[in-house]
């Protein structure tokens, strides 16, 4: 099936951290996305030159025309510069989506997260969606961060699903000293049926990985989604 572009209104824009930003589109119709897949938002300047970039999208399936999608400010980059300097509730934005199939999920299986950086994006639809589901008990969320500053999400990442841990700056009297993650820092999740869902940059992803298969996980049970810079 060959998506078409649609037009999006921005209705809210939120920070998350000084160099990331929280855009809520609505959409003509409503939206059909898992938690784990995203959008490709299209820019087009007068003389016709166009850029595109994938976003992941934050917010939770809900059965609503509303979607949500945090943006990493990159200096240089011709969309997330546009989306951060120019961008305001009431613009519209030409969209494209949901797309992917493989790094998604719906909540029928347990689930280990691990994500470094904006990488938790996808992994917040998923964290949303167990909430929203009263499926907590099926998935936990290891976030990696560098600071307190660059935490996505954190006035709403708290609970017990959640461990957030920090690789250079921790808050006063946190009980993990900042450093990469261990293989201590992996809640145990149950079930013969687990899998763990990896996303961040790809030294990230590829430390992640080598914990998880030295904690017993098996190469089947991880699936990855790398971020590579991306304006």
């Amino acid at each position: 099936m060959t998506m078409q572009w649609e037009a999006a209104t921005v209705t809210f824009v939120k920070d998350e951290t000084p160099h990331a930003k929280t855009f809520r589109l609505a959409l003509p119709e409503p939206s059909r996305h898992r938690a784990g897949q995203h959008y490709v938002v299209r820019l087009t300047a007068p003389d016709g030159y166009s850029a595109t970039r994938s976003y992941s999208v934050a917010s939770a399936p809900d059965g609503t025309n509303e979607i949500e999608l945090t943006v990493e400010r990159l200096e240089g980059g011709e969309v997330s510069t546009f989306l951060h300097d120019e961008v305001v509730t009431g613009d519209e934005l030409e969209v494209r989506g949901p797309i992917g199939g493989w790094f998604v999920w719906d909540g029928d299986r347990p689930a280990l997260l691990v994500g470094g950086g904006s990488g938790v994006v996808p992994l917040m639809a998923m964290l949303r969606l167990a909430r929203r589901t009263g499926k907590s008990d099926r998935l936990r969320l290891v976030v990696s961060a560098r600071s307190p500053t660059e935490l996505y999400y954190s006035m709403e990442l708290p609970g017990p699903e959640a461990t957030v841990l920090y690789t250079r700056e921790a808050p006063p009297s946190w009980p993990r000293p900042p450093a990469r993650l261990m293989a201590n820092d992996l809640p145990k999740v149950a079930g013969t049926d687990a899998t763990a869902y990896v996303c961040g940059s790809p030294g990230f992803c590829d430390a992640a990985t080598d914990v998880l298969m030295t904690s017993g996980w098996t190469a089947e049970q991880i699936r990855v989604e790398r971020f590579g810079p991306s304006g």
